[in-house]
């Protein structure tokens, strides 16, 4: 099996090294913009549609008006005009679907415009003796913390507020263990507990978030009286991006070390909801929580992972999940304050996200033997829950969420 995967390092770049980086994510995104503005002029003037071959005629026109474009890497200007054709394609999608909100591909600005990238190792990048070099920016310290693993496919080189890092894409061949499904598990991931898992377990988020919304809004205070243009002000716009960098980190971490620790504790697939973010944070007193909560960023880690260990993460359909009772199939509404789903049909009683962990389960493995999906574990949790159905919460503490937290 080929399984790709990313490996980031922190990179050091002196004064000179440094320059050359800035200024080539400088010429990118000037380089990205024109092709954008040609191609709408070209549009308007009802010429040829999007296309590569009418964006490869846009580069030739563009770095003879410019002759600094071709400090730029080629495989890094092709790599540009594929960005754009990307933001082209999901444009047209999105119209096709039907969406409200299309997003015609805009124009970068500096702040949006933080990597270049070589799509090939063909010579235009190595590392040697811990220094990387780098095509026609010559070569830097690396911080290589861990083995890279497979084939190296790609470079991107980025800059992350002062810091600078090189991910490298890798393919590898592993030879994945046969594992047998005999313990599957339902996951529903929600905002009050961040996982809730259908043999009763849940696990809480930090709020990262949170703890340091005030820091961060300090700086964005501090940003928004700076003039414009300013040295002062460009300083403070790092100090607030190193203090966005944080927050990403510390989610991330606990994104990592909890889908890995989910894979290595027994778990023999995963079930979770197929979640459409872009429609739930229509939602404008829950987006921002949403957003922060990082489900599809979760799920990923756990698919990858899941996948190298021989394991599923099936995907299922998150209608009525929290809505359904999983031990009748009856449907009522439950309202975002109630936190127990009492059915008024069965008269069971158990917590909502653990219930709704039952149905995604179901959901996944209706009909196979010996499976959740018989609703065989919903009695006993229910019979454990009911105790504390309506009960303060006094005891947060979890075995599982202490070693992840730990």
């Amino acid at each position: 099996m080929k399984l790709t995967r990313a490996y980031k390092f922190r990179i050091y770049p002196d004064a000179t090294r440094q320059a050359e980086i800035d200024e080539r994510l400088v010429l990118a995104q000037q380089f990205y913009n024109r092709i954008l503005e040609k191609s709408i002029a070209s549009y308007r003037n009802g010429k040829a549609k999007v296309s590569m071959a009418q964006f490869n005629k846009f580069v030739k026109e563009i770095i003879q008006e410019d002759k600094r474009y071709l400090k730029l890497y080629s495989q890094t200007r092709c790599e540009i005009e594929y960005r754009l054709m990307k933001a082209y394609q999901n444009f047209f999608r999105r119209l096709k679907e039907g969406s409200k909100k299309a997003g015609f591909p805009r124009f970068r600005s500096r702040d949006r415009y933080k990597s270049i990238t070589y799509p090939q190792d063909n010579g235009s990048f190595s590392i040697r003796r811990g220094r990387l070099r780098v095509s026609r920016i010559g070569t830097m310290p690396i911080d290589l913390h861990r083995k890279i693993e497979g084939t190296i496919k790609t470079l991107a080189i980025k800059s992350e507020g002062e810091n600078y890092y090189a991910v490298f894409t890798t393919i590898n061949d592993i030879k994945v263990p046969e594992v047998k499904d005999t313990n599957p598990v339902g996951i529903d991931l929600g905002l009050d507990s961040f996982v809730a898992m259908s043999d009763g377990k849940k696990i809480e988020k930090p709020k990262f978030v949170k703890k340091s919304e005030k820091h961060i809004a300090r700086w964005q205070r501090i940003v928004a009286r700076r003039k414009k243009g300013s040295n002062r002000r460009e300083m403070e716009k790092e100090m607030l991006s190193k203090k966005g960098e944080h927050t990403t980190n510390q989610s991330d971490d606990f994104a990592h070390k909890l889908s890995g620790k989910l894979v290595n504790s027994g778990y023999t697939s995963f079930a979770v909801e197929d979640l459409h973010i872009q429609n739930m944070v229509k939602n404008h007193r829950l987006a921002q929580s949403i957003h922060n909560a990082s489900w599809n960023r979760f799920i990923n880690m756990l698919s990858y992972k899941a996948e190298s260990a021989g394991m599923k993460v099936i995907k299922v359909d998150a209608r009525n999940t929290s809505k359904e009772c999983s031990n009748c199939g009856n449907i009522r509404d439950v309202l975002l304050s109630e936190r127990a789903y009492i059915c008024n049909r069965c008269g069971m009683q158990l917590d909502r996200d653990i219930n709704a962990s039952i149905n995604i389960l179901k959901r996944a493995t209706l009909g196979q033997r010996g499976s959740h999906a018989q609703g065989e574990m919903a009695s006993a949790i229910q019979q454990e829950s009911k105790s504390r159905i309506g009960e303060p919460r006094t005891d947060k503490t979890h075995p599982l969420r202490d070693a992840v937290i730990a």
